[in-house]
């Protein structure tokens, strides 16, 4: 068994990983990753973020689904087959998994393939996928990015052909007439979308009365009437309470007696930690009651040296809040003065249309007896939106009554992935409404401008400021 040492060891290669590797590398320390896959990446680039938002761009690009508002109702989609989305899965994933390696090689990490638990809080053993001792890498400082997996009960009886996981689902070789979604959630509202542009009959399932409840309530309306459109159909407050595969179908009962069936099942009710294995305890480390891990506002663990980051310690669980999370953890590591954790960051769901939002809901600041206004910009009021044929989205802008302050801003419509970082910035300075109005030129045409229209709109609802 080879003996390493290193001033910082990160285990798992997925966004936090890779970030606070590549930080570490930056300070001129020897840093070790450790991936229990064959190639880096992570869950986030083979079975997650960037294979699920490939899929969706291919759907787009593919079936010709942009163009249909110019043609109206009588226009058809291409049929595409499943074997064209995985040529566009398949040449991403190797385009972002070579990249990931060059930076890797460039800055002098060292990548170390197998599965790593600790020994003790400063050394970690790495086994083969035999369960052969590797190495035993003792480190200064280590970093936890493990990540998160599906969460998968043992009474449901996956079977990578029927009844699915969302790892799953990406690996099957034809589309269905029918596709069951159990969970209204992020995961679940996302491929229910996909599936709906390609034409499958999907039906969401949800304990819930909506789907993505935490959504601005307007704006979860806005994405129900554009779900419909899709044919997609939505059944709340339902709750499953036995699957199982009939007939080479999925069938599910539910606690109130009603049961149905799909010729596939998509299970997307959360998922978890990828914690178990890791051998905290012998780390002097323990999940906490959600599955996580515990750490402080610098990352830090129980013990001191070592840090955590990413969907191993919970919400946001998102590729770009798990980045900055590992940034910052390696800084404060090393002793660096660093910034916090941004106070607002945007948050992005990438269904059919997609939805993005930074700051305060409505539901939240009235929940609050906030003084608020809001001021819409509607895509229709968009030449941008006209050029491309997106009439279908608008632009929310949620601000305090008296003092004009920016308190929230909900995005639903093409491009609101890249929009909404204005928003981040206006609030991340306590940027008042008018900001948009008197202090801003926007491009014409483009998406933006409808920052501005929706800053008019709400700013003339208070006469006296202006």
């Amino acid at each position: 068994m080879e003996e390493i040492s290193a001033d910082l060891l990160v285990i798992g290669s997925g966004p936090a990983g890779q970030k606070g590797a590549i930080q570490g590398a930056k300070f001129g320390k020897k840093v070790i990753v450790v991936e229990r896959d064959l190639d880096p990446g992570g869950a986030c680039l083979y079975s997650g973020t960037i294979p699920s938002k490939t899929l969706r761009e291919a759907i787009l690009d593919l079936t010709g689904f942009r163009q249909k508002s110019f043609y109206g109702k009588d226009f058809i989609l291409k049929k595409v087959s499943v074997s064209d989305l995985t040529f566009r899965l398949n040449q991403v994933t190797v385009e972002e998994r070579d990249l990931i390696k060059r930076q890797f090689d460039r800055n002098g990490v060292q990548l170390v393939q197998g599965t790593a638990s600790f020994e003790n809080p400063h050394t970690v053993i790495v086994k083969d996928y035999h369960g052969t001792d590797l190495a035993r890498i003792t480190s200064e400082n280590i970093l936890i990015a493990a990540g998160s997996h599906p969460r998968n009960p043992m009474s449901v009886p996956f079977d990578q052909e029927t009844i699915l996981d969302s790892t799953s689902l990406l690996r099957i070789d034809a589309l269905p007439e029918t596709l069951l979604v159990l969970g209204g959630g992020i995961i679940g509202s996302e491929y229910a979308s996909f599936f709906a542009t390609l034409g499958v009959k999907v039906t969401v399932i949800d304990k819930r009365e909506q789907m993505l409840p935490m959504l601005d309530h307007e704006i979860g309306r806005h994405l129900q009437n554009s779900l419909t459109e899709l044919g997609l159909e939505f059944v709340g407050n339902k709750e499953p309470v036995k699957i199982e595969k009939r007939d080479k179908k999925a069938y599910v009962l539910f606690k109130d007696g009603t049961e149905m069936t799909a010729d596939v099942l998509l299970y997307a009710l959360g998922r978890e930690a990828c914690a178990e294995g890791l051998g905290l305890e012998k780390a002097g480390l323990s999940i906490n009651a959600r599955g996580y891990i515990p750490v402080n506002p610098l990352f830090q663990t129980a013990q001191s040296h070592i840090f955590a980051a990413g969907d191993v310690i919970g919400g946001p669980c998102l590729a770009s809040t798990s980045q900055e999370q590992a940034r910052l953890a390696v800084r404060y590591a090393f002793g660096y003065q660093g910034s916090t954790f941004p106070r607002v960051y945007p948050i992005c769901i990438w269904t059919i249309p997609e939805i993005s939002s930074c700051g305060y809901t409505e539901e939240e600041l009235r929940a609050l007896d906030y003084h608020y206004e809001i001021g819409r910009g509607y895509y229709y009021e968009l030449a941008r939106s006209h050029i491309e044929g997106a009439n279908t989205g608008l632009v929310k802008l949620i601000f305090h009554k008296e003092t004009l302050e920016l308190l929230g801003a909900h995005v639903i419509g093409r491009g609101a992935n890249e929009v909404i970082h204005i928003a981040q910035i206006a609030m991340e300075q306590r940027a008042k409404i008018d900001i948009f109005i008197d202090h801003m030129i926007f491009n014409y045409p483009s998406y933006a401008e409808g920052f501005r229209v929706a800053a008019l709109n709400g700013i003339n609802k208070i006469p006296r400021a202006r």
